[in-house]
């Protein structure tokens, strides 16, 4: 009787679960679009914040945010992906790969801020590059560079050995093998770490709070050493800092609201990669 009830219970519980996490999840974005969605237009979007930031718009945060985004992919995608590469294609299964996956993994779970300081010693500081885009980018990218490598690990893991066996039968290489048979087959699981990796990246207030992120600028940054304006932390200010706080929660509201569309491009992206490569398979 019990055994019977188990797959039941299971199932249950599982609905149940995601039950409610989606009627919490409509519940945020109804409260946001409802009160964003006035705040929103082209003026919105496309000017600077004005009076003391209580009117105007977000174009700097929404191209900072962008930029930012750019960068951390550009640092962590090559190495992260190569590094995933080594560990599960060519690294020997011994007592110190072991010791470099563990690594990795405890990076991957360390407060955000914690890479915010250890940017601002070592970018902005150590290195001389002051407060700027760059330095937030390059912080955000070490940030980002465990979870691609476990998930690019991980992807890789699911293709069969009996593929990677195969294409060494018929004489290809090792690089060969993992070139035209393994990435390609592990494409998908791998885009979808890094868009997921880099839609946390771009929401993240800590790391660039130290290394370049700034309260107000008049226009967007136009080069890697300035100082930059980002949804997240300008979401932070408009919600927390700022001294006329209700006069400003509208825009609060739209700034939230952008910030999301802007990650759900970016997962959508993902999904229409994955659509073509399966369409081409």
């Amino acid at each position: 009787m019990i055994r019977k009830l188990t797959p039941v219970i299971e199932w249950g519980t599982l609905l149940l679960s995601t039950g409610l996490a989606c009627f919490f999840l409509a519940i945020i974005l109804w409260d946001l679009i409802s009160k964003g969605a006035p705040s929103l237009s082209w003026e919105f979007i496309s000017s600077s914040p004005t009076d003391g930031m209580t009117k105007g718009g977000i174009l700097p945060a929404i191209i900072g945010t962008v930029l930012l985004t750019f960068i951390t992919a550009l640092v962590a995608a090559p190495f992260g992906i190569c590094c995933a590469i080594y560990l599960n294609e060519y690294a020997v299964d011994n007592w110190l790969t072991r010791i470099i996956r563990a690594s990795i993994r405890n990076l991957a779970g360390l407060p955000s801020i914690i890479y915010g300081l250890f940017g601002l010693a070592l970018f902005v500081q150590g290195l001389q590059m002051g407060t700027s885009l760059l330095a937030a980018g390059l912080t955000l990218g070490l940030l980002s560079l465990p979870y691609i490598i476990i998930t690019t690990e991980e992807a890789l893991r699911r293709i069969p050995n009996r593929m990677r066996e195969a294409a060494l039968a018929v004489g290809a290489t090792q690089l060969e093998s993992i070139r035209d048979v393994v990435l390609p087959s592990a494409l998908p699981g791998i885009l979808t770490g890094l868009v997921l990796t880099l839609s946390r990246a771009a929401g993240e207030t800590a790391p660039i709070l130290f290394t370049g992120v700034a309260f107000y600028i008049n226009k967007p940054a136009a080069y890697l050493n300035q100082e930059f304006m980002a949804l997240p932390y300008h979401l932070y200010m408009l919600s927390t800092q700022h001294q006329a706080i209700e006069q400003v929660r509208p825009l609060a509201y739209g700034t939230a609201l952008v910030l999301i569309i802007v990650v759900f491009f970016l997962n959508l992206s993902a999904f229409y990669i994955r659509y073509q490569h399966s369409k081409h398979e």
